[in-house]
């Protein structure tokens, strides 16, 4: 194996690593949301709202996290997000009522809101001739660290006393441990020069950033809400042993997609057929949750919305490196998360509101399946032949 092949695997190892950290102290709520419920006696909305502020973050910091990226490099940037991400993670097992749980997980998802638009820059600093491929190698971390949160948490639970707040402290230290990592091992050492850009405010007049920046905000939703509102409906009907199952397959559905589109990123990463078909698998998921009365038939749909979410996430992520110039990629991406997570957060709230308003966890599901329609509308009328100057 050549330097040159040893570095890149090594900067692939990493960027699979900080896809873990993305994903793994947010996953770690759904598994013990039940929990958290009847300790701080959270209402619909109250769990619509602890949903939404991830999301609404992840929409508010993205900008100055680019213009973080801007003045410090993408890596560093990194780093500084996931460090700030396990402190607000741990701090969210001292909470000790709704609010200060609220404070807590918006220092976590401050955190993260800064590492997300440092991901597609630094894939294209470190493996320039696969960004594809490099994309799908982190988003494949992405899905791991969520299945470890979820399915893992039935044997730390155990571990920790079956206390919510020791578990969540728990998912806080491999953060830590992935950015000293990254700090240390990254391509060309710790001493690494920072790759910097000169722009980082986006262009909101873009209609590409529009486009990729809405379906970024369906397939948002439809996880992100699925993985909130599910356990509140399952907990509704009756089905509280199928929480765990039904979550470990939401999350484990995702694979066989990432490992599809690892196996064919170069040849799906510019076509529009693949975000369509799966926006439409997406709505069927739906469907298939909320009328079947089988605990198979829940796992298996919310399984399907996990390879739906997995397909379009891996590759709406890889758009900004592809289709605009490499010093307009942090900017793009971070438009991208503002608009995807802001109008996701909204809707995150509105279906807690309409599971109040009806005293029915189902009709939580309603908005988020129109959000999903815009995945199915503007994927065809994305240009994807060529990156623009």
């Amino acid at each position: 194996m050549t330097a040159k092949q040893s570095s890149q695997l090594c900067a692939l190892f990493l960027l699979w690593l900080a896809g873990n950290g993305l994903r793994l102290t947010i996953l770690a709520v759904p598994p013990v949301l039940a929990l958290i419920i009847q300790d701080l006696k959270l209402s619909g909305t109250d769990v619509g709202v602890l949903n939404a502020i991830p999301v609404f973050l992840f929409a508010l910091v993205s900008v100055p996290g680019s213009l973080l990226i801007a003045r410090v490099g993408a890596v560093p940037a990194m780093v500084t997000g996931l460090l700030i991400a396990a402190a607000g993670s741990a701090l969210r097992g001292f909470a000790f009522d709704t609010w200060m749980l609220y404070i807590t997980t918006i220092v976590m998802a401050a955190g993260i809101a800064v590492m997300q638009p440092a991901l597609p820059p630094t894939v294209r600093q470190w493996v320039p001739e696969r960004i594809g491929f490099a994309t799908a190698v982190y988003t494949n971390g992405l899905l791991f660290g969520e299945i470890f949160a979820v399915s893992m948490t039935a044997f730390v639970l155990p571990l920790v006393g079956g206390s919510w707040r020791a578990d969540l402290v728990f998912w806080s230290v491999p953060l830590a441990v992935i950015a000293l990592v990254i700090f240390f091992f990254q391509p060309g050492g710790s001493g690494a020069a920072p790759a910097r850009h000169r722009h980082w405010m986006p262009d909101w007049r873009d209609p590409l950033l529009w486009k990729v920046g809405l379906m970024m905000s369906g397939v948002n939703q439809l996880y992100f809400c699925t993985n909130a509102f599910l356990p509140g409906f399952l907990l509704q009907t009756g089905h509280t042993e199928t929480i765990v199952p039904a979550l470990t397959a939401l999350n484990g559905g995702q694979m066989p997609a990432s490992f599809v589109l690892l196996a064919m990123a170069s040849r799906l990463e510019r076509k529009r057929w693949p975000p369509l078909c799966a926006g439409i698998l997406g709505l069927i998921g739906i469907a298939g949750i909320l009328t079947s009365s089988s605990a198979w038939g829940i796992i298996g749909a919310a399984a399907l919305i996990g390879f739906a979410c997995a397909a379009v996430l891996t590759l709406v992520l890889t758009l900004p490196a592809l289709l605009v110039s490499p010093d307009d990629v942090p900017r793009m991406s971070a438009g991208v998360f503002t608009i995807g997570y802001g109008i996701a957060m909204m809707v995150s709230v509105l279906g807690g509101l309409a599971w109040d308003a009806t005293h029915n966890a189902a009709f939580a599901f309603l908005p988020v399946a129109i959000a999903v329609l815009p995945i199915i509308v503007l994927a065809p009328l994305i240009d994807l032949s060529q990156r623009r100057s």
